[in-house]
């Protein structure tokens, strides 16, 4: 049976649309199909028209019920959650379903909204939310313990001049000695609120070199450290700095989970630059963004901790200072950028963000 004729003049400005759209019959057979849901598909038009839309859903019988309900005028706009079958081997996609009636009676407009995006967004803005949050409770914590910690110390110095006892004088150099330690834990959490963001021509893949370098210097053996570069890449104005230590953070992170891997010689980690074109991050919409991923194949983080990595003091190990990823995090949004993680057993992926000119 051939595909019905399609009035592609009605619907060609479909074709412009990122969102995934459908033009059924009201028994699903599809009369259009814009290019987004071609793409999701993975088939072309041409064999997609005339099929029935129902069947790309994991739930058939949810959009016919959808198109039974609007034949009858039940509403006049349908919503809800599909799953929308993708070829092998990709997982099919959550997505948001709108069923409306168009002008023409039996003719309907489907349109999908993947929740993928959806979800990045909000987690993009609790990202966002998260790190301002952050910002003001470390400032506020750090400043409150180091008042009374300069109290703490000084009257321990003037106590160890005072007592005779040998056993006395190691008590009060222990009081000196964690005093001491917390204050350099205080300066670690203020340092990026003290230091000026000293501005320049930065080239990521010198960034990437210099922290490839340290890490090999600190793991010589047992670790492969992989370039993936795309060198067309430009250079933007940031501070070379203060992404050297980001990028230093998370891939120090990422070597102490190596630890068995490295031992047993194929501990991996990759350094892999792109450019993403028309991005949304941070609420707002940007041409051009640099994409750096620092890509381990360790362990992966922890379930318990997973979503609050970024926070201050969380770390999921005994002895770290769950410090390095909340500075890398500070860091990268002062240069309006963001951090995301995607991680599983095997394969942890810290995605670095940053606007392009």
């Amino acid at each position: 049976m051939n595909p019905p004729a399609v009035p592609l003049a009605r619907f060609q400005s479909l074709d412009l649309l990122a969102t995934l759209v459908a033009v059924v019959g009201g028994n699903g057979a599809v009369l259009f199909a814009n290019s987004a849901l071609e793409d999701a598909l993975g088939s072309s038009r041409r064999a997609i028209l005339g099929s029935d839309f129902s069947r790309s859903f994991t739930e058939p019988q949810l959009l016919r019920h959808a198109l039974g309900g609007a034949r009858s005028n039940e509403f006049a706009a349908l919503r809800y959650d599909a799953r929308l079958v993708r070829p092998a081997p990709a997982e099919p996609l959550p997505v948001h379903v709108v069923v409306a009636q168009t002008d023409r009676p039996g003719e309907f407009v489907v349109e999908l909204l993947p929740l993928e995006a959806q979800a990045r967004q909000d987690r993009e803005e609790r990202l966002l939310d998260q790190a301002q949050a952050n910002k003001e409770l470390i400032r506020n914590l750090a400043h409150e313990i180091k008042n009374p910690l300069g109290g703490i110390r000084g009257a321990a110095q003037l106590l160890e001049m005072e007592v005779d006892s040998r056993d006395l004088k190691e008590y009060t150099r222990v009081i000196i000695h964690e005093a001491d330690r917390l204050q350099t834990l205080v300066d670690r959490l203020l340092a990026p609120h003290r230091k000026p963001h000293v501005v320049g021509d930065v080239n990521i893949h010198e960034v990437c070199e210099r922290v490839r370098s340290l890490v090999l210097a600190e793991f010589p053996k047992g670790l492969e450290v992989v370039r993936d570069y795309d060198t067309s890449i430009p250079e933007f104005r940031g501070d070379r700095e203060q992404l050297i230590q980001a990028v230093l953070n998370i891939a120090h992170n990422a070597c102490q989970a190596l630890a068995e891997r490295i031992a047993a010689g194929d501990g991996q980690l990759v350094f892999r630059t792109r450019v993403a074109r028309q991005v949304t991050f941070g609420k707002q919409r940007y041409r051009l963004a640099l994409e750096l991923h620092v890509i381990d194949n360790g362990p992966g983080v922890p379930d318990a901790i997973r979503d609050r990595i970024f926070f201050p003091l969380v770390s999921g190990r005994e002895d770290g200072s769950g410090l390095g990823l909340t500075l890398a995090q500070t860091f990268v949004q002062q240069h309006h950028g963001l951090i995301e993680c995607d991680s599983v057993p095997g394969r942890t992926d810290f995605r670095i963000l940053i606007p392009l000119p």
